[in-house]
Protein backbone atom coordinates (compact mmCIF):
# COMPACT_ATOMS: atom_id res chain seq x y z
CA UNK A 1 0.00 0.00 0.00
CA UNK A 2 1.35 3.89 -0.78
CA UNK A 3 0.45 5.74 2.09
CA UNK A 4 -0.34 8.34 0.08
CA UNK A 5 -3.33 6.78 -1.16
CA UNK A 6 -4.88 7.07 1.54
CA UNK A 7 -4.99 10.92 1.70
CA UNK A 8 -6.09 11.15 -1.48
CA UNK A 9 -8.88 8.41 -0.48
CA UNK A 10 -9.49 11.04 2.32
CA UNK A 11 -9.73 14.18 0.09
CA UNK A 12 -12.40 12.27 -2.50
CA UNK A 13 -14.22 11.15 0.62
CA UNK A 14 -14.43 14.64 2.10
CA UNK A 15 -15.61 15.70 -1.65
CA UNK A 16 -18.31 13.10 -1.86
CA UNK A 17 -19.50 13.98 1.93
CA UNK A 18 -19.36 17.96 1.00
CA UNK A 19 -21.61 17.35 -2.18
CA UNK A 20 -24.08 15.33 -0.55
CA UNK A 21 -24.47 17.80 2.55
CA UNK A 22 -22.25 20.67 2.87
CA UNK A 23 -22.90 20.85 6.24
CA UNK A 24 -21.99 17.78 7.06
CA UNK A 25 -18.57 18.19 8.72
CA UNK A 26 -20.33 20.96 10.82
CA UNK A 27 -23.02 18.94 11.98
CA UNK A 28 -20.04 15.76 12.88
CA UNK A 29 -18.72 18.22 14.82
CA UNK A 30 -21.61 18.95 17.12
CA UNK A 31 -21.23 16.18 18.99
CA UNK A 32 -22.27 12.36 19.14
CA UNK A 33 -25.30 10.59 20.39
CA UNK A 34 -25.02 6.77 19.34
CA UNK A 35 -27.23 4.21 20.39
CA UNK A 36 -24.84 1.27 20.47
CA UNK A 37 -21.57 0.34 21.44
CA UNK A 38 -19.66 -1.75 19.40
CA UNK A 39 -16.80 -4.06 21.15
CA UNK A 40 -15.41 -6.26 18.20
CA UNK A 41 -12.06 -7.55 16.86
CA UNK A 42 -9.43 -5.98 15.44
CA UNK A 43 -9.19 -7.75 12.38
CA UNK A 44 -8.73 -5.44 9.25
CA UNK A 45 -11.36 -7.62 7.57
CA UNK A 46 -14.06 -6.78 9.88
CA UNK A 47 -14.85 -2.95 9.94
CA UNK A 48 -17.68 -2.22 12.27
CA UNK A 49 -19.77 0.67 10.77
CA UNK A 50 -19.48 -1.00 7.14
CA UNK A 51 -20.67 -4.43 8.21
CA UNK A 52 -23.70 -2.76 10.25
CA UNK A 53 -24.60 -0.14 7.42
CA UNK A 54 -24.11 2.90 9.81
CA UNK A 55 -22.64 6.24 9.55
CA UNK A 56 -19.91 8.20 11.80
CA UNK A 57 -21.83 9.15 15.21
CA UNK A 58 -24.09 5.90 15.24
CA UNK A 59 -21.99 3.68 17.01
CA UNK A 60 -18.95 4.18 19.90
CA UNK A 61 -16.33 1.13 18.56
CA UNK A 62 -13.83 -0.52 20.26
CA UNK A 63 -11.99 -3.27 19.02
CA UNK A 64 -9.04 -5.57 20.43
CA UNK A 65 -8.29 -9.36 19.44
CA UNK A 66 -10.60 -11.75 19.58
CA UNK A 67 -13.52 -9.23 21.08
CA UNK A 68 -12.70 -9.79 24.67
CA UNK A 69 -14.30 -7.78 27.48
CA UNK A 70 -11.52 -8.34 30.06
CA UNK A 71 -12.07 -6.80 33.61
CA UNK A 72 -8.83 -5.90 34.32
CA UNK A 73 -8.08 -4.23 30.87
CA UNK A 74 -8.22 -0.28 31.59
CA UNK A 75 -9.11 0.50 27.70
CA UNK A 76 -11.94 -1.51 27.60
CA UNK A 77 -13.33 -0.94 30.64
CA UNK A 78 -12.85 3.04 30.10
CA UNK A 79 -14.58 2.63 27.15
CA UNK A 80 -17.46 0.70 28.53
CA UNK A 81 -18.15 2.97 31.39
CA UNK A 82 -17.94 6.14 29.13
CA UNK A 83 -20.33 4.94 26.79
CA UNK A 84 -22.32 3.94 29.32
CA UNK A 85 -22.51 6.13 31.83
CA UNK A 86 -21.72 9.32 29.75
CA UNK A 87 -23.15 9.09 26.30
CA UNK A 88 -25.99 7.13 27.89
CA UNK A 89 -25.83 4.37 24.77
CA UNK A 90 -28.75 1.72 25.19
CA UNK A 91 -27.65 -0.95 23.56
CA UNK A 92 -24.08 -3.14 23.72
CA UNK A 93 -22.76 -5.22 21.34
CA UNK A 94 -20.11 -8.01 21.61
CA UNK A 95 -19.36 -9.33 17.81
CA UNK A 96 -17.03 -11.84 17.39
CA UNK A 97 -16.43 -13.43 13.90
CA UNK A 98 -15.76 -16.52 12.09
CA UNK A 99 -12.28 -17.42 10.85
CA UNK A 100 -10.66 -15.60 14.06
CA UNK A 101 -6.91 -15.60 14.17
CA UNK A 102 -7.28 -15.19 17.97
CA UNK A 103 -9.55 -17.71 18.73
CA UNK A 104 -7.71 -19.86 16.53
CA UNK A 105 -3.93 -19.57 18.25
CA UNK A 106 -5.80 -19.84 21.54
CA UNK A 107 -6.77 -23.78 20.12
CA UNK A 108 -3.12 -24.38 19.25
CA UNK A 109 -0.63 -26.24 21.96
CA UNK A 110 1.61 -22.97 21.11
CA UNK A 111 4.18 -20.09 23.08
CA UNK A 112 2.67 -17.10 21.91
CA UNK A 113 5.05 -14.41 24.11
CA UNK A 114 3.01 -11.23 25.29
CA UNK A 115 0.27 -12.91 23.61
CA UNK A 116 -0.41 -15.46 26.02
CA UNK A 117 -2.06 -13.95 28.98
CA UNK A 118 -4.48 -12.38 26.79
CA UNK A 119 -5.05 -15.55 24.79
CA UNK A 120 -5.52 -17.45 27.88
CA UNK A 121 -8.63 -15.73 28.17
CA UNK A 122 -9.85 -17.39 25.46
CA UNK A 123 -8.64 -20.90 27.00
CA UNK A 124 -10.48 -20.51 30.14
CA UNK A 125 -13.35 -20.43 27.82
CA UNK A 126 -13.00 -23.39 26.08
CA UNK A 127 -12.10 -24.41 29.81
CA UNK A 128 -15.93 -23.81 30.83
CA UNK A 129 -17.35 -25.45 27.71
CA UNK A 130 -14.57 -28.21 27.45
CA UNK A 131 -17.25 -30.76 26.78
CA UNK A 132 -19.73 -29.37 24.69
CA UNK A 133 -16.20 -28.76 22.28
CA UNK A 134 -14.71 -31.42 23.05
CA UNK A 135 -17.89 -33.78 21.36
CA UNK A 136 -17.28 -31.68 17.92
CA UNK A 137 -15.49 -33.80 15.97
CA UNK A 138 -15.51 -31.16 13.11
CA UNK A 139 -12.29 -29.18 14.00
CA UNK A 140 -13.78 -25.89 12.20
CA UNK A 141 -17.28 -26.72 13.46
CA UNK A 142 -15.56 -26.61 17.18
CA UNK A 143 -13.75 -23.65 15.60
CA UNK A 144 -16.81 -21.68 15.14
CA UNK A 145 -18.54 -22.82 17.97
CA UNK A 146 -15.62 -21.58 20.04
CA UNK A 147 -16.33 -18.32 18.54
CA UNK A 148 -19.40 -18.50 19.70
CA UNK A 149 -18.82 -19.37 23.48
CA UNK A 150 -16.33 -16.36 23.39
CA UNK A 151 -19.09 -13.55 22.55
CA UNK A 152 -21.25 -15.13 24.87
CA UNK A 153 -18.89 -15.24 28.03
CA UNK A 154 -18.11 -11.85 26.87
CA UNK A 155 -21.56 -10.94 27.03
CA UNK A 156 -21.45 -12.15 30.65
CA UNK A 157 -18.68 -10.27 31.42
CA UNK A 158 -20.55 -7.44 30.60
CA UNK A 159 -23.21 -7.83 32.53
CA UNK A 160 -20.98 -8.32 35.92
CA UNK A 161 -20.00 -4.69 35.48
CA UNK A 162 -21.29 -2.25 37.36
CA UNK A 163 -22.30 -0.09 34.66
CA UNK A 164 -24.03 -2.22 32.98
CA UNK A 165 -26.17 -3.01 36.08
CA UNK A 166 -26.66 -0.08 36.34
CA UNK A 167 -28.07 1.38 33.10
CA UNK A 168 -30.13 -1.93 33.07
CA UNK A 169 -31.82 -0.92 36.06
CA UNK A 170 -32.62 2.75 35.21
CA UNK A 171 -33.35 2.72 31.37
CA UNK A 172 -33.11 -0.96 30.69
CA UNK A 173 -30.07 -1.33 28.78
CA UNK A 174 -29.79 -4.30 26.77
CA UNK A 175 -26.37 -6.65 25.60
CA UNK A 176 -26.29 -8.61 22.76
CA UNK A 177 -23.93 -11.51 21.10
CA UNK A 178 -23.44 -11.53 17.88
CA UNK A 179 -21.24 -13.06 15.18
CA UNK A 180 -19.76 -11.74 11.54
CA UNK A 181 -19.76 -14.67 9.49
CA UNK A 182 -16.81 -13.80 7.11
CA UNK A 183 -17.37 -16.23 4.38
CA UNK A 184 -20.84 -14.94 3.75
CA UNK A 185 -20.69 -11.49 4.95
CA UNK A 186 -23.51 -12.03 7.11
CA UNK A 187 -24.20 -10.94 10.62
CA UNK A 188 -26.01 -13.48 13.12
CA UNK A 189 -27.42 -12.88 16.56
CA UNK A 190 -26.87 -15.76 18.29
CA UNK A 191 -30.02 -14.59 21.06
CA UNK A 192 -28.13 -15.81 23.96
CA UNK A 193 -30.39 -16.58 26.45
CA UNK A 194 -28.88 -14.63 29.25
CA UNK A 195 -31.29 -14.91 32.14
CA UNK A 196 -30.78 -18.72 31.51
CA UNK A 197 -26.89 -18.07 31.80
CA UNK A 198 -27.37 -15.50 35.12
CA UNK A 199 -29.74 -18.00 36.75
CA UNK A 200 -26.70 -19.75 39.18
CA UNK A 201 -24.42 -17.12 39.13
CA UNK A 202 -26.47 -13.84 39.53
CA UNK A 203 -26.45 -13.74 43.26
CA UNK A 204 -22.63 -13.71 43.12
CA UNK A 205 -21.99 -11.13 40.90
CA UNK A 206 -25.00 -8.70 41.41
CA UNK A 207 -24.15 -5.39 42.99
CA UNK A 208 -27.37 -4.02 43.32
CA UNK A 209 -30.11 -5.13 45.98
CA UNK A 210 -33.05 -6.87 43.69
Amino acid sequence: MNIETVFRNNEQWIKARLEADPAYFEHLAQGQTPELLYIGCSDSRVTAEDIMGLQPGEAFVHRNIANLVNNVDLSVMSVLNYAVRHLKVNHVVVCGHYNCGGVKAAMQPADMGILNPWLRNIRDVYRLHKDELNAITDEGKRYDRLVELNVQEQCVNLIKTAAVQEAYKERGLRVHGWVFDIRTGKLIDLKIDFDKILKDIREIYSLYAE
